[in-house]
């Protein structure tokens, strides 16, 4: 983007943001390919698969077992490249967004996790305003979370003389904003990307070591068994072995199943969480 090009934006909050976003994702990439580098894995945010051209596809995409494709931030992957760690990183100036973006990251996620067996966590790390609801709604898919508040953000473009803290109608202020980060060095676009991540960055680091730590014996944590009936209706059961479920399995007729009083209806409370 030329110089001039920088300051005649449609919408100069927007282009902030997604700046302020992309410094993130610079920084995390850093971070990630020094902690793959120590377990001879691999930090990707762009495809291995090559095009018809011939060229490696720019886009990281992995797909679900119905051929839908998932355009993923980054992933850990062993020597053979098989993927460890699902990695997005997603930044968030308005709530309304919230559910949209998480929501993706929830079925995103487990769809691809059906298909590569292989993969064994999956990591979202979250800057600005990100509600309650939706945190919850993203850790009860087994997503860990990182998250980075809106008022750091805020404090660090402080230090740049950059009020962050706007209206979303407040064009002005904006655009004043957008051009002042404009005028920064890349060195200091880079570094507030690394503050962004700081505060979190040992507590990742902690965790991938613990996913990727091969010394721990590999077990059977938990039994899941989906029952589907010729009308449509899902059912499913959990068990804390494998014996207690051949055991169910073995257990009279399962077509009984869906024919329970359990089943709920639309006045029943919604399930607590947590």
């Amino acid at each position: 983007m030329s110089e001039a090009s920088q300051y005649h934006v449609t919408n100069p909050g927007s282009a902030l943001g997604e700046a302020i976003g992309s410094a993130m994702e610079l920084a995390l990439q850093e971070l990630l390919e020094q902690i793959a580098d120590k377990y001879d894995s691999y930090y990707l945010t762009a495809g291995v698969r090559k095009t018809k051209a011939g060229t490696k596809t720019k886009k990281l995409l992995l797909f679900d077992n119905f051929g839908n494709d998932y355009n993923i931030d980054g992933v850990l992957a062993d020597e053979a490249m098989r993927p460890l760690i699902l990695i997005e990183s997603k930044y968030i100036r308005y709530k309304k967004h919230n559910r949209d973006k998480g929501s993706w990251v929830c079925h995103a996620h487990t769809a691809i996790r059906r298909r590569y067996h292989s993969i064994r966590s999956s990591i979202a790390i979250l800057a600005g305003n990100w509600s309650q609801s939706s945190i919850a709604m993203m850790e009860s898919h087994d997503i860990t979370l990182f998250i980075i508040p809106f008022d750091l953000i805020c404090n660090l473009l402080d230090k740049h003389d950059i009020d962050f803290r706007w209206g979303e109608k407040e064009q002005e202020k904006a655009f004043t904003a957008w051009e002042k980060y404009n005028q920064l060095t890349a060195e200091e676009k880079a570094q507030i990307g690394r503050d962004m991540i700081h505060g979190i960055e040992e507590r990742l680091a902690s965790r991938i070591s613990q996913i990727l730590d091969e010394s721990v014996e590999r077990v059977v944590e938990k039994v899941i068994i989906e029952l589907v009936s010729n009308f449509g209706e899902v059912k499913v059961f959990e068990f804390a072995s494998i014996d207690e479920a051949i055991a169910f399995l073995e257990d009279g007729d399962l077509g009984t199943c869906f024919v329970a009083d359990d089943t709920l209806t639309l006045f029943d409370p919604p399930p607590q969480y947590g």
